[in-house]
């Protein structure tokens, strides 16, 4: 699917790295945290770097069995890829001091031109080869708008009185940052490549999936852990998140399968 599949490869494993480092640092000694993280969200802190291993661990395995034809397993490693984008975004814009910053970074600068790198690989002549149901199109095109109008909806409700007060918040504003200025505009983008039948939009929208899978799992399981720092269980939060987590992976999943790229015609 992609051109230059070693130059992707490469780009991949040297996110998933130091993305596992860090994360395997931070699970097994979260002290590092202790004075530049927030108490309340030290359990969001702990199930990221939790998922942070898994999708690394997923990414490096995936670089081993993906070849050229494999282009469920490039989506799915595009999407991973953006989730490290994501993760340690927070962690860069929330300036998480500690002696692992200038990793934070790295994965935040690489994961980035990892994914510009792999989507503008897409060899134009499978975008034309695409194929995809009518009905998972329209299903996945609705759940990209409506996932961009209810997270902008309750982000600009959030912001508004503080934008009304001239107050400033400590915590997770990165998640503001990044969600209104590229995740959802992506999925908006998407939709409506999806809706106009583009081959950009038919590939891109499960890599979206499963971004929106593996950032919204840990804020789910966080609740799991409040209870080891003295933090009450919020059940609502727990079922909203995880069950949209879900809801994420099993799209991602049904488009994946109903994905097709037609075979090339032969030349006259």
């Amino acid at each position: 699917m992609v051109g230059n599949l070693k130059l992707n490869k490469i780009l991949w494993g040297i996110t998933a790295v130091p993305a596992l480092l860090a994360g395997v640092t931070g699970l097994a000694n979260p002290g590092i945290y202790t004075g530049v993280v927030s108490e309340e969200i030290i359990p969001g802190v702990i199930s990221q770097d939790l998922l942070t291993i898994i999708a690394t661990v997923s990414i490096l395995l995936l670089i081993w069995r993906t070849g050229k034809s494999n282009y469920r397993l490039h989506i799915i490693l595009t999407g991973l890829t953006g989730y490290l984008f994501y993760a340690y975004g927070i962690y860069t814009i929330e300036q998480v001091y500690n002696g692992l910053y200038f990793v934070y970074m790295a994965v935040f600068g690489m994961a980035f031109y990892s994914v510009i790198i792999s989507v503008a690989s897409i060899r134009s002549d499978v975008l034309s080869r695409v194929r995809l149901s009518e009905f998972i199109r329209r299903l996945s095109s609705g759940f990209s708008l409506g996932t961009a109008a209810l997270f902008s909806g309750l982000w600009i409700a959030m912001l508004i009185p503080l934008l009304r007060e001239g107050n400033r918040i400590e915590n997770l504003f990165s998640v503001f940052i990044l969600d209104l200025c590229f995740i959802m505009p992506a999925f908006v983008i998407m939709a409506v490549m999806l809706m106009k039948k583009r081959g950009m939009g038919v590939l891109l929208t499960p890599a979206l999936f499963v971004l929106g899978f593996t950032l919204l799992l840990p804020v789910g399981l966080a609740e799991l852990f409040k209870p080891l720092y003295g933090l009450s269980i919020d059940p609502g939060g727990m079922i909203f998140y995880l069950g949209i987590s879900i809801l994420f992976l099993v799209l991602a999943a049904i488009h994946l399968k109903n994905l097709r790229i037609a075979p090339r015609e032969p030349a006259a």
